[in-house]
């Protein structure tokens, strides 16, 4: 991305964003509610055009490829999105419906892609739930459903809209060790992750881009990026940056909170 942006009502929600991602990497997306991490999202997904500046998805340039060709080789998941799978499915059944594009299951599978949902529920860790309906499962367990649904047809990139958004801690971690697993397989896709927060990045993150009020404050390595001075000025209070085993950590101090309300 080269000088993008995006104008709403008058507005720019987005702009000056210039980014590249190295394919087959995992990448992040940080910052507060309101900072255009979704609406960046759109864009990476070929559903939205910016207003301004250049983008190449896939190695597509917007306005010179075919951008539904493109979308079929990109796979968007949202935990929390404004469509869901049929509830009465099964895990398996789910995991299924990605061959078609569908969020019901209404074509019969071969057993080829029998076997393979299977092999992808494995190794997302649901083999147990396999034939569980899918309105049975836990928040977690959904996540990781549709996150083996999204790869089941091999996408090139693949996008993960806050996928842990109200999961409780060992929920998250599970998520969090899926994403990580994906980048240890043959042919792995380019990730990208849009989050809140930096203790769900993996230790395999190798590009973050930090977002605030449309705009980026920071794009680089995890350690170029994720510094407490950084991150102060990206969330716009205070706050202290640990790092353990690959991952990092933001701190607050109580003496903080009454600067805040």
């Amino acid at each position: 991305m080269q000088g993008v942006g995006v104008m709403r009502d008058a507005r720019w929600i987005l702009r000056n964003i210039n980014w590249t991602v190295p394919a087959g990497s995992l990448a992040a997306i940080l910052g507060p509610n309101g900072s255009g991490k979704s609406t960046l999202a759109r864009i990476a997904a070929c559903h939205l055009w910016p207003t301004a500046g250049q983008c190449q998805i896939l190695g597509g340039r917007f306005g010179q490829a075919n951008l539904p060709d493109l979308r079929r080789r990109i796979r968007l998941v949202q935990s929390a999105g404004p469509y869901d799978v049929d509830p009465a499915l099964t895990a398996h059944e789910v995991v299924l419906t990605g061959y078609f594009g569908s969020i019901g299951l209404y074509h019969k599978p071969d057993e080829s892609m029998n076997h393979h949902a299977h092999s992808l529920l494995k190794q997302v860790g649901l083999e147990p739930v396999i034939d569980h309906p899918y309105s049975s499962l836990s928040s977690g367990e959904r996540t990781r459903s549709l996150i083996a649904r999204a790869i089941v047809t091999k996408p090139d990139l693949l996008i993960l809209d806050e996928p842990t958004s109200g999961l409780d801690v060992l929920a998250r971690e599970q998520v969090l060790a899926t994403i990580q697993s994906l980048l240890q397989t043959p042919d792995s896709p380019t990730i990208l992750l849009i989050t809140h927060h930096i203790e769900e990045l993996p230790p395999s993150t190798a590009q973050v881009l930090l977002l605030s009020e449309g705009q980026p404050t920071a794009a680089g390595s995890p350690k170029e990026v994720l510094t407490s001075d950084i991150l102060s000025k990206t969330f716009g209070f205070p706050v202290k940056v640990r790092t353990t085993a690959g991952r990092y950590y933001l701190e607050v101090h109580p003496e903080a909170w009454k600067d805040l309300i």
